[in-house]
């Protein structure tokens, strides 16, 4: 019965057209050939083949290990270290095959008419793109950023067969409810079709570019798009120079004073938040680039969060209350932003995060494990709070589940940015003086 009423569910976006099909042979093959390396004896770890694998199976499940690179809350560090690769070197298609998507989407001219030269191996390959550096007719140094081709069935494929085999598991296994998994496949799902448009992206970058020079920025720089070399597969933008923060080794060489650096590129990023009409929603690693000045470039403006004033004030709230452990304004600052089918106990939700910091009792939910009393990282508390309250009914809208995945990305950067309580500071301090200037309501 149980089956019946989950198949009704199933849209048509699952049924097994020839595109599903040959996913689901891509995917086989792709698998058969881990369980090889695997049987005859490979000298790969297990993060590694498990990298592997996840790169031979494409777009969605890179986007996946870019989740897991950018998240030492959630996984062990010899996965986090394993997937780094994800981020921004994931294997790459051989440049005829991107020829052909700049041929149909510039026109066949395009070599000598929009650009005179393109190195044919790029500089990055990662889920949904790869990058190249070229040079425009006009003599400016670009980086073309060309998606793969049949990125969009590919994803498409994968995220609903990810999605509804996670629904059918959560009902057939209840007390896997509390993890939300098919939550988190959802909102992947949500964003990751978002970066598929450059032309959206490329107005996402004009937006923040804006915010930066109203802002008097000089810390945090965005690149020039040009727009004629420009169409929604094709991205072509000013080359900035730097080194990604993956390279963390070349990176804390390169300034005597990282805590600055990323200091205010948190800082930037968090004003966003509060006087900004989008904050850039994807900041791991891959997408921060320290150029050679001290100034940190955001790129890749593919998934950005727009965020609502109700969410605004409540994240204030909550955060403010965070800082001096005030739990039931915690609780009501978490039902302001969320979302429930049901009347939500305050007091009780409220007990249960004091309970959760103090870590001296168990959650009335079993399914909750008793948490160790030194809890030091703000991005695991605030993960775990989270989980709370959705264990009390509420659900937080998309716009708080990007705020939340930032959060967590700049956990991998703790040992650098080591005053997070400072920075939290900061950030409110930022919210109250651009809602003065916007003259929004307390």
């Amino acid at each position: 019965m149980m089956l019946q009423k989950i198949y009704k569910e199933l849209p048509s976006a699952v049924s097994f057209g020839f595109n599903s099909i040959n996913r689901i042979r891509q995917t086989a093959t792709a698998l058969g050939k881990t369980g090889l390396d695997w049987a005859f004896g490979g000298q790969s770890s297990p993060p590694v083949l498990m990298r592997t694998t996840f790169e031979r199976l494409g777009a969605t499940y890179i986007k996946i290990g870019q989740l897991i690179a950018s998240s030492p809350s959630l996984f062990p560090e010899e996965y986090v270290k394993a997937f780094h690769r994800c981020l921004d070197q994931t294997e790459p298609v051989p440049f005829n095959q991107m020829h052909k998507i700049l041929k149909s989407e510039l026109g066949p001219g395009y070599l000598g008419e929009v650009f005179t030269d393109i190195n044919p191996v790029p500089i990055a390959s990662a889920s949904i793109a790869q990058v190249y550096a070229a040079t425009l007719t006009t003599g400016e140094k670009v980086v073309i950023k060309i998606q793969r081709p049949g990125v969009k069935t590919i994803l498409s494929t994968d995220l609903n067969f990810l999605y509804y085999s996670a629904v059918i598991l959560e009902r057939l296994v209840p007390r896997l409810q509390h993890i939300s998994l098919a939550g988190i496949l959802s909102e992947i799902r949500r964003t990751v079709f978002e970066e598929c448009d450059f032309v959206r992206e490329a107005e996402n970058i004009a937006i923040f570019a804006e915010f930066l020079n109203r802002s008097e920025n000089s810390m945090v720089v965005t690149p020039r798009v040009f727009p004629h070399a420009s169409t929604r597969r094709v991205l072509t933008m000013e080359r900035l120079y730097g080194i990604p923060l993956t390279d963390r080794e070349q990176f804390l060489k390169l300034t005597d004073q990282p805590q600055m650096v990323l200091g205010s590129a948190f800082e930037t990023w968090l004003a966003s938040v509060a006087g900004c009409e989008l904050f850039h929603a994807d900041l791991h690693a891959g997408n921060l680039l320290i150029l050679g000045d001290g100034r940190v470039g955001f790129i890749d403006f593919g998934i950005v969060g727009r965020i609502s004033e109700k969410t605004r004030q409540g994240v204030m709230s909550l955060i403010q209350a965070m800082i001096i452990k005030d739990y039931r304004t915690i609780a009501e600052a978490m039902l302001t932003i969320g979302m429930t089918r049901k009347k939500v106990d305050t007091g009780l939700l409220a007990k249960d995060l004091e309970d959760f910091y103090n870590a001296s009792e168990s959650f009335a939910d079993e399914s909750f494990p008793v948490y160790p009393q030194n809890l030091e990282e703000p991005e695991q508390i605030l993960l775990d709070m989270v989980r709370i309250a959705e264990a009390h009914g509420i659900r937080f809208p998309r716009e708080f589940t990007l705020l939340l995945k930032q959060f967590l990305y700049f956990d991998s950067y703790s040992d650098i940015l080591f005053d997070m309580d400072l920075l939290m500071d900061n950030m409110m301090l930022d919210m109250e003086i651009f809602n003065r200037k916007l003259d929004l309501p307390e």
